[in-house]
């Protein structure tokens, strides 16, 4: 069974706040906080960890939900989507400037309501994905150790001196820097030298 989702209520108005919460728990929603300001809504989402929040734009006191928004954003990706009764064209691209999940200007239909939540949920989630894969990606690339510059190496033994002044066999220093292996054989020169008796010369 899935646990329902939590949903942070942000609305200026107590009665449309009231009316909000029962319709999202009709649909199986659960109200985990409610806020009426900007700076409410802030500490609300890190006081109750809301899966969503519904953010109206217009709020009390001296900041609005989408400046509210863009703080929130600032150290939480919980998604958000804007519930507002303004049609304004640039009330909306200051809005979409903070990347909701969502808009919905009311009036709005229950069903719409619904849909928005689901599919900010999807989005968010699919985000998260890829937040992670992006994650696994740098920590690969950081693991794939190259090597470049000068390496100290003795004329004679062909051993390197590390970074911690330690000499070690060519073979492991480049194992221990590199992906490479190494696969042991026996070069025809070293071959003839070192097994003269399996080597004739054809005259």
């Amino acid at each position: 069974m899935h646990q329902p989702i939590n949903i942070l209520v942000v609305e200026d108005d107590p009665n449309v706040s009231i009316v909000l919460s029962a319709r999202l728990e009709s649909l199986g929603y659960r109200i985990c906080g409610t806020a009426e300001t900007g700076f409410e809504a802030i500490s609300g989402v890190f006081r109750h960890h809301p899966d969503l929040v519904t953010m109206d734009i217009i709020l009390k006191g001296t900041m609005n939900g989408i400046e509210a928004a863009a703080k929130i954003a600032e150290r939480s990706d919980v998604p958000i989507i804007f519930m507002t009764c303004l049609s304004d064209q640039e009330v909306f691209e200051r809005a979409i400037r903070t990347s909701p999940y969502g808009y919905i200007t009311k009036p709005y239909e229950i069903n719409e309501l619904r849909s928005t939540i689901e599919i900010a949920m999807v989005k968010h989630k699919a985000a998260k994905a890829q937040e992670s894969l992006i994650g696994q990606l740098e920590k690969a690339l950081q693991e794939v150790k190259t090597l470049s510059g000068l390496l100290p190496i003795c004329a004679s033994c062909k051993k390197i001196r590390d970074e911690d002044k330690n000499w070690q066999p060519i073979e492991d220093y480049i194992a221990d820097h590199s992906e490479a292996d190494f696969t042991h054989g026996i070069c025809p020169e070293c071959a003839r030298r070192l097994y003269p008796e399996l080597h004739y010369n054809k005259g």
